[in-house]
């Protein structure tokens, strides 16, 4: 009768296990020293060799050479041990026998000595299954048992076994199994079974696993019973319904040729033939993983479940990006992936969140922003004065000041405007203002009636933009040349309701960033004597002074008193 291979090629000593290092070392050490505890915890996830390295230390428990963590392989013991059928070794399996019904039978076995053996051994599968009643009937057999009995519990779920089982038991975690010995096992059994197939297979084996050995090993059954004695790594990946790096890298090309078009005929290539979007999800999110990695890594790293030639074809890629896009991409990624869990329409999500990204990568960094705030005057970047230290803010609050970025006016003009701060008056604010330009064809009365209608609604920073801006009217549309540092508050919301209620019907708005010839909106007129006092004492403010001398093209538009608001 066939026997599958994760059953046929399980290790029957210390030797022939794969990783767990740790575990090995100290059960043979203890094994040689005859310090045998009377219970064990095995923890790990699924395939990691627990029940396994259970059988292995029964067999060296028993063998007729020991105890030995060297078990001969030939005697009664270690025969009927590796066959499942030692009257001596109970294997219990606890998701269904998990009542305390069992445990009271398992307690009263425990009173009677082996029949042939040294040891009495209870090997327990999926404990944590255990009820808490069966557990507590357990508490008193498991912390003093007779000295012929040795209690091995193994679980994938630790935390679930009560402290007091625990606090009785040596616990031994078992680790997920390296991706480079995972490949070197299967590259073994592959000789031993005449199998042909490359490194890029058994990689693809070996990730479909997870660091589980029985995983991949299930894998590797399902691949020969599909592709026979010669294995190719596509019909594998198909087998398994895993994505190549090649196509996962379409997404990539898409990203950086922010090409949203491309990213919504991967999705539906995918539908078409009949691919699961969720699991496409979970395998780009992994990809964005890699590329991130390789990208801090700089080069084939231990950090990757991929072979040297995929991760040269990684590196390659991670190459077109930052470690920022890499990240935000890595996060949207994961958010795709969450969404489409739960999700009744995931075509409609994946396509929404290729789209995310897509923009994402066109996002410019504040940094970046800022800097380019900072160079729109004219001048180099860095060629004002140093930052200095702020001084303590004055007693009396100071007013709150809009100052235009410095894109206009003669700077001649600001300078003295500057040095006439403490005597200044409401006259000299618009005398501040940029000098008269082309007049525009036929908007300026729309463009008045804009600049006022925001100003009325507290809408500073969109009323700065409609001041530099051309804004031309035609055939129910309007087109608008604005600097580029002020597209973004063009395109707000409260400006398209501005344009609705002064021209009293829904227009079509067209921004283009490019420089405007525009010519000054007034300013309100300020007559009153109080308004005159807030002025000169904003001006004279000793931190307004400060900036004015960091940005000497800055220009003073509008002075408000806050706590007349």
């Amino acid at each position: 009768m066939y026997q599958v291979i994760a059953r046929k090629y399980r290790p029957q000593t210390f030797a022939e296990l794969i990783g767990q290092e740790h575990v090995k070392t100290t059960l043979e050490n203890a094994i040689t020293q005859r310090r045998i505890a009377h219970g064990y915890i095995f923890s790990g996830q699924r395939g990691t060799g627990k029940t396994t390295v259970a059988r292995i230390m029964a067999r060296c428990l028993n063998c007729e050479l020991g105890p030995t963590a060297t078990p001969c392989g030939k005697c009664a013991s270690c025969v009927e041990i590796a066959a499942g059928s030692s009257m001596d070794v109970i294997e219990i399996d606890a998701a269904s026998n998990r009542g305390i019904n069992e445990m009271r039978e398992l307690r009263e076995n425990v009173r009677f000595r082996p029949a042939r053996d040294r040891y009495k051994i209870f090997i327990v599968d999926e404990a944590h299954q255990i009820t808490s009643e069966a557990f507590n009937a357990l508490l008193k057999t498991l912390e003093e048992p007779p000295e012929w009995v040795v209690f091995i519990l193994c679980t994938t779920e630790a935390h679930k076994i009560p402290s007091t089982i625990v606090s009785r038991c040596q616990q031994f975690s078992f680790r997920s199994v390296d991706f480079a010995e995972l490949v070197a096992r299967m590259e073994w059994i592959i000789k031993q079974e005449g199998i042909e197939a490359d490194t890029e297979v058994l990689s693809v084996l070996a990730r479909a696993g997870e660091g589980s050995v029985r995983d991949s090993l299930s894998a590797l059954d399902q691949a020969i019973a599909c592709c026979g004695t010669k294995l190719t790594a596509a019909e594998v990946r198909g087998l398994l319904g895993m994505f190549s790096l090649d196509s996962l890298s379409e997404v990539a090309k898409a990203l950086t040729a922010a090409d949203s078009q491309r990213m919504l005929e991967v999705v539906a290539e995918l539908e078409s033939n009949g691919r699961s979007l969720q699991h496409f999800a979970r395998e780009l999110a992994r990809y964005f993983r890699n590329l991130l990695v390789v990208k801090v890594s700089g080069g084939n790293t231990r950090l990757i479940a991929a072979s040297p030639s995929e991760q040269e074809q990684l590196a390659g890629i991670a190459a077109q990006f930052s470690e920022e896009d890499l990240t935000r991409h890595l996060q949207l990624s994961l958010d795709i992936f969450s969404n489409l869990q739960n999700s009744l329409q995931p075509r409609l999500h994946l396509e929404v969140g290729l789209l995310r990204m897509v923009q994402a990568g066109k996002l410019q960094s504040i940094e970046e922003a800022l800097a380019s705030l900072g160079g729109a005057g004219g001048g180099p970047a860095g060629s004002g004065p140093g930052p200095a230290k702020i001084p303590p803010k004055p007693a009396a609050p100071a007013p709150s000041i809009r100052t235009a970025a410095p894109v206009a006016g003669p700077p001649a003009a600001l300078a003295a405007a500057s040095a006439a701060a403490p005597a200044a008056t409401p006259a000299a604010v618009p005398a501040a203002s940029p000098a008269p330009a082309v007049p525009q064809a036929g908007a300026g009365d729309l463009r008045s009636q804009l600049h006022a209608a925001l100003t009325e609604a507290k809408q500073m920073h969109i009323a700065d933009a409609i001041e530099h801006s051309e804004i031309v009217e035609s055939s129910g549309e309007i087109n608008i040349t604005t600097p580029k540092m002020y597209v973004m508050y063009l395109k707000q919301a409260e400006f398209e309701t501005a344009v609705r209620r002064v021209v009293g019907r829904p227009m079509k708005i067209s921004i283009k960033a490019g420089e405007a010839a525009v010519s000054s909106v007034a300013p309100p007129v300020v007559n009153t004597a109080a308004a005159d006092e807030v002025t000169s004492r904003a001006l004279s403010n000793p931190e307004v002074q400060r900036f004015q001398e960091m940005f000497p093209e800055s220009q003073v538009r509008t002075v408000r008193n806050l706590r007349e608001n």
